[in-house]
């Protein structure tokens, strides 16, 4: 196993076990589990060098596998301790917000990963960990629109510069559903497929399956909790869109088709520890550029933008708009300009 690979499953792993714990015997754990997704990597980020190199032959596949099977026992997991008895009212809002950041940082990268592969296998097993989170949809709406009209008005996921990240949830949750509802529409018509062949039906029956288990593990409770940790983890991976696109967009050009998507398209972040926890999804740029490349393998582009801080902490600064506009809009200013 090469260095970047142990930190991969370390980084990734390491927060899982921690709120594995959490669930089953509170207590220590819970504020582990916390501090692990928050404090912890915060100041692996402070200490560790910064890191450009990548594993070009790796492809991960052996750890995205194991991190997806690992989300799905998780999650039923955190909803049975947050609907019983076994751990305090307080320990459960602690183990809420672990594990929603867990779900919606690692659990959303991995699953990100896998439905960018080409084996169908792989894709169905990252489009049911979104399907868990009740964000099946994102699976067409992310390959068939964001990665077609990124950094265009045309892309609901695409942040404008500005645009508080409250309005923005609202705008890129509706526009992401509607926008991968007619890509497919289209491409069954396009391909001379029936409408029933849409994955909708999918991502909308197994979201009802897994709010029906929910029930089964914890009654109306945990029914309740269960969509609102999807809910959280949502949040999360909305986030990570904000802050990775915000302001930058491409130029249209006469004909009103835009310039090619380039490194400058998309904020980065060479952080080490934060980078490996999300299975490098910090590199962007080169993932917008090369969609199918495996995240090991994933560069970063000297001539791409940087985000001033890491990737979580920079999600963090944007639910307070007026601290990430004062921070931001300056140097999406300086790139736009240059």
């Amino acid at each position: 196993m090469t260095r970047h690979a142990a930190l991969f499953a370390f980084a990734t792993l390491l927060p899982a076990g921690l709120i594995a714990l959490a669930a089953v015997q509170g207590g220590v754990w819970v504020i582990a589990a916390l501090l692990a997704l928050t404090l912890v990597t915060t100041l692996a980020d402070r200490l560790l060098p910064e890191d450009t190199g990548r594993d070009a032959d790796a492809t991960g596949t052996t750890l995205s596998v194991l991190l997806a099977l690992v989300h799905l026992a998780l999650l039923a997991l955190v909803v049975w301790a947050l609907a019983g008895d076994a751990i305090s009212r307080l320990e459960k809002v602690a183990l809420f917000f672990a594990a929603g950041l867990y779900f919606g940082q690692v659990s959303n990268a991995n699953a990100h990963e896998l439905i960018h592969r080409p084996q169908r296998t792989l894709h169905r097993l990252g489009m049911w960990v979104y399907i868990s989170l009740l964000f099946g949809h994102h699976t067409s709406a992310h390959v068939l629109v964001h990665h077609r009209h990124v950094a265009t008005y045309k892309d609901p996921n695409t942040s404008r510069r500005g645009e508080g990240f409250y309005r923005y949830l609202i705008r890129a949750w509706a526009g992401s559903f509607t926008g991968g509802y007619r890509a497919e529409k289209e491409r069954l018509a396009r391909i001379g497929r029936p409408a029933w062949r849409n994955p909708y039906w999918v991502y909308l029956g197994g979201g009802a399956a897994f709010v029906a288990l929910a029930y089964l593990l914890g009654g109306t409770m945990g029914m309740v909790l269960y969509v609102a940790l999807a809910g959280h983890a949502q949040t999360q991976l909305l986030l990570s869109d904000y802050v990775q696109h915000y302001g930058l967009t491409r130029k249209i050009r006469e004909g009103g088709k835009p310039e090619p998507v380039a490194a400058k398209h998309s904020w980065n972040s060479p952080h080490l520890y934060s980078s490996s926890m999300l299975l490098n999804a910090t590199r962007h740029s080169d993932h917008h550029a090369r969609p199918a490349r495996a995240y090991p393998a994933l560069e970063l582009p000297g001539d791409a933008p940087v985000l001033p801080r890491p990737l979580p902490l920079m999600a963090s600064i944007a639910l307070v708009p007026p601290l990430w506009r004062r921070i931001m809009d300056p140097l999406t200013d300086r790139w736009r300009d240059a």
